[in-house]
């Protein structure tokens, strides 16, 4: 018989290069300093330099210029040896597919609900995801996205084992998650009591994308079409699929001075891995809705409505709504966000454990692509 456990592994919508491991547009220049001087039109980068983002020469009318304008093309800015500002560079972050390596830090609490018996119980993820652009000729971006996640399941993974085969149930749905497929009647949250920790499985996401945007009203839209790729990597039976995946994706996205509104959408279908593990049939689709209160911060969410066509007609749709707000400031020289938000699903499974409450904290490091030149 199959084995029902499982746990969602995660896909998420923006990631970036870990900013450590980047290499600088300059081969001699020290990495990760984003003071720019008038006479480095390479933009290096020096940690230990002093001022803050948006410190421009004194003495540089072209700096000064590029300060004054909010919709000034960053890597222009950088390539003519200036300093985006803190502002400038939020709103280079709020674009999904824009010239940006940015690294998610993700932590989520999941308030599961057993609705046969009315029980809850935890389940806890870190997700990691690196986002960063790759040039492709002079009108089009591949924009890259390895994650990665950590799982904690309310479930005993050696307490499974004992028991042998037994059917069981999804728990929940992670943001940008891959939600194992489950077809059989589901176990009371607490009938193997314990908690699972451990690595999950990984997924790549390409999106290619088009290095200009569309005009449209006041704002712009920005899109990107291509692929993603789930591999089996989790460390015990619950905290992954068991399969290897893959699938289409889309983004689209309407950035204006203040709405910024779009979806991602995921599919995924197994195309190998254990035969004794359930068959995987997953849409994810991400939708975000976000309003500026000033330059550097946003109220809204960007909750993951999760579809599941492995099961019945009453368990396949989770759709949640929420609210948040995130902040972006200068730690040193890197622009770092952070974000808080909460979600509540509306529409749940009937008949298995699904998520209820999703709370959710975040931490995004970003820099230009423009300081990289490998990302050209």
């Amino acid at each position: 018989m199959k084995s029902k456990y499982r746990i969602n592994a995660a896909i998420a919508t923006v990631l970036a290069a870990c900013l450590g491991m980047a290499a600088p547009a300059r081969a001699d220049a020290p990495p990760l300093d984003l003071e720019v001087r008038p006479s480095d039109a390479s933009a290096t980068v020096n940690t230990e330099a002093g001022g803050s983002a948006g410190d421009a020469p004194a003495d540089n009318p072209q700096c000064a210029a590029f300060a004054a304008d909010p919709d000034a093309d960053v890597g222009d800015i950088i390539r003519a040896g200036c300093q985006p500002s803190l502002a400038q560079m939020s709103a280079l972050m709020d674009n999904p597919l824009g010239n940006v390596a940015m690294l998610f830090t993700q932590f989520d609490i999941y308030q599961l609900k057993d609705p046969n018996t009315g029980r809850t119980e935890d389940k806890y993820n870190y997700m990691g995801i690196a986002q960063f652009p790759k040039g492709l000729g002079e009108n089009w971006n591949l924009i890259n996205r390895i994650v990665w996640n950590v799982p904690s399941m309310p479930l005993s993974q050696s307490k499974i084992d004992r028991a042998g085969n037994l059917a069981g149930s999804q728990y929940g749905e992670l943001q940008g998650a891959i939600t194992p497929p489950t077809g059989t009647t589901p176990l009371p949250i607490d009938l193997f009591p314990g908690r699972t920790t451990g690595f999950g499985d990984m997924f790549y996401v390409g999106l290619f994308s088009p290095k200009k945007p569309i005009d449209f009203g006041a704002g712009k839209i920005v899109w990107g079409a291509g692929f993603d790729v789930m591999a089996p990597t989790a460390s015990e039976e619950i905290l992954g699929t068991g399969k290897w995946g893959a699938g289409p994706s889309a983004l689209g996205v309407y950035l204006g001075s203040k709405w910024k509104l779009g979806a991602l959408v995921q599919q995924y279908w197994d195309i190998g891995g254990d035969s004794d593990r359930d068959d995987v049939n997953l849409m994810n689709l991400q939708y975000f809705y976000m309003y500026s209160l000033n330059e550097t911060t946003s109220i809204g969410a960007a909750p993951n409505i999760i579809a599941n066509f492995e099961q019945s007609s009453g368990n396949k749709w989770t759709v949640p709504v929420g609210l948040g707000i995130n902040k972006t400031i200068n730690i040193g020289k890197v622009p770092v966000r952070f974000g808080l938000e909460a979600y509540y699903s509306v529409i749940k499974p009937d008949d298995v454990v699904g998520t209820e409450w999703n709370y959710r904290f975040y931490i995004i490091p970003a820099a230009p692509s423009a300081l990289f030149s490998w990302m050209q």
